[in-house]
């Protein structure tokens, strides 16, 4: 058994080393964002004559490729490309973010905090508990993204454990857990709309609640967590302790000593103004007419100002406690080494705003170009096409929309195109739409993780190379790749044994449908 245990690990390290070595042989990523923005220029102009008989299922108008090599729309790309940067929004989220945190990491305030954690925190526990925080950021739209997974990195480091492990565990919480989550986000009722959209071409009058598949993330998220902690631990750490060491001389990144009486003084003032701040918002958003929720009264939505103000809450809940240290613990003697530290942070984010300039112009490109529309709407079809049995057509789902999910990053997108095929679909055969959205909700967060067409990927490149200079594109995918196929395999089982135990997805909405009939 430990023979074919070792010959098995030998066999995945061979498979990643090789998805690691011709990844990085990839070009710089802001360059390979600028490879496919040409890409997508050319074959834009090349299938654009071409007729795929797609149609938008909410229009009804035909869908073609759109050839943006066009004398006015390539006039149109120039003239609005300023815009199309400055627009992208993972940019703003990461720099406002970054300001904040990397002033409380500069003054020493998430050094001090760490410490404490670590202290108290069982090294086992260590990754669960990152995960699980990571998975609770969802709640926070893209705030996981520049927080938890930073700081997974600096935990790890901290705990003499290798750095980028944290890091992937937590981006394996935050992206490809996407869809686990036990407290309700913005998420449920988008998705949810859609679903009831498509439901209502069989049956005009269904009614789903929006928290249609709240029971099932909520369990979910344990699944992630299981996974997520084996695999760090027993897989991707040793390969990473190995294979990838940690560069030496990382100046910047803090040293985890004990705190001296001042710095812990320092730190229960810093985290007490913390608190403070975090009680005066809940009495601001406590109010039913709170100016932070949205005319329904609702605090989770896309359109309360609560959740709009996300990241801008971050920056400040992070900024002036950062700001309290420094100068209580003394090591800020003046408003300049506030400036000082918030330039440090935006200096380190200069790679990442060259890779955001190229990635910004492909996405926009490539949404514009409709090719991933198309593609979606076909794949789809064809899955219709092949008339399988239900159990058969759910795992279709799921696999389909991992892979569209590679070229397609937005949820609601991908969604609205292939939701109205599915769920009708699906209905005919007794299978609730809550079911189908489910199964269309684990697909769409598993390859979060290793598409670098994901807004967030370079930026987590970023991350790894602060600790591992060598970092590319390819050591990335390599690490989230058992992530990404684990998760697949095991949340999929999941989805397939609740259906058949008929557990309730969620809170029940207004259909006679059951979920085996």
């Amino acid at each position: 058994m430990e023979k074919l245990e070792k010959k098995s690990r030998s066999t995945l390290d061979i498979f990643l080393d090789v998805i690691e070595k011709a990844g990085n042989k990839l070009p710089d990523p802001a360059m390979l964002f600028l490879i496919l923005l040409i890409l997508t220029w050319i074959f834009s102009a090349i299938l654009s004559p071409i007729d795929f008989n797609a149609f938008d299922p909410i229009s009804g108008q035909d869908l073609r490729v759109v050839n943006l090599l066009q004398s006015d729309r390539f006039a149109d790309f120039l003239s609005n490309m300023i815009g199309i940067f400055i627009g992208f929004p993972p940019l703003g989220v990461v720099l406002l973010a970054m300001l904040g945190v990397g002033l409380a990491e500069h003054s020493g305030f998430i050094n001090a905090g760490l410490k404490y954690l670590l202290s108290v925190t069982p090294r086992m526990l260590i990754t669960p508990i990152l995960v699980l925080v990571a998975i609770v950021s969802h709640t926070a739209a893209d705030a996981g993204y520049v927080l938890v997974i930073p700081l997974g990195g600096v935990i790890f480091y901290a705990a003499g454990r290798h750095p980028l492990a944290g890091i992937a565990a937590a981006f394996a919480g935050v992206s490809g857990g996407f869809s686990a989550n036990f407290i309700p986000s913005s998420i449920d009722p988008m998705i949810q709309s859609y679903t009831q959209a498509a439901a209502q071409i069989v049956e005009a009058d269904i009614s789903l609640n929006p928290l249609n598949n709240i029971i099932f993330t909520g369990l979910s998220s344990v699944v992630v967590i299981a996974v997520v902690w084996f695999l760090t631990d027993r897989v991707i750490e040793p390969r990473l302790s190995k294979n990838n060491k940690v560069d030496a001389n990382l100046t910047d990144i803090p040293e985890m000593q004990t705190l001296e009486s001042k710095e812990k003084r320092a730190f229960w003032i810093a985290f007490g103004t913390l608190i403070l701040g975090s009680v005066l918002l809940f009495f601001w958003v406590l109010p039913e007419d709170s100016a932070m929720r949205d005319p329904e009264g609702n605090i989770t939505s896309r359109t309360a100002p609560l959740m709009a103000s996300i990241v801008p809450l971050i920056f400040i809940l992070f900024w002036i406690p950062g700001l309290v240290y420094g100068f209580a613990s003394g090591a800020y003697t003046s408003m300049k080494n506030m400036v000082e530290g918030m330039s440090k942070a935006m200096g380190s984010m200069a790679h990442y705003i060259v890779m955001a300039f190229f990635c910004a112009l492909f996405i926009y490109a490539f949404t514009a170009s409709k090719m991933g529309s198309i593609a979606a709407l076909k794949g789809a079809e064809f899955l219709q096409s092949l008339g399988l049995p239900a159990q058969l057509t759910i795992i279709g789902i799921i696999l389909l929309t991992a892979i569209v999910n590679l070229f397609v990053g937005s949820a609601s997108a991908k969604w609205a195109l292939i939701s109205p095929i599915f769920v009708p679909m699906l209905m005919q055969l007794g299978i609730s739409p809550d079911l189908t959205q489910a199964a269309y909700r684990v697909g769409d967060s598993v390859s979060n993780i290793i598409t670098p067409l994901l807004p967030y990927f370079p930026l987590i490149v970023v991350f790894c190379q602060k600790y591992v200079k060598s970092t590319g594109i390819g050591t990335l995918v390599s690490i989230m790749l058992p992530y990404a196929i684990t998760l697949l395999i095991v949340w999929t089982i999941f989805l397939l044994v609740y259906w058949t135990l008929g557990i309730p997805l969620g809170f029940q909405s207004t259909y006679e449908y059951v979920m085996v009939k």
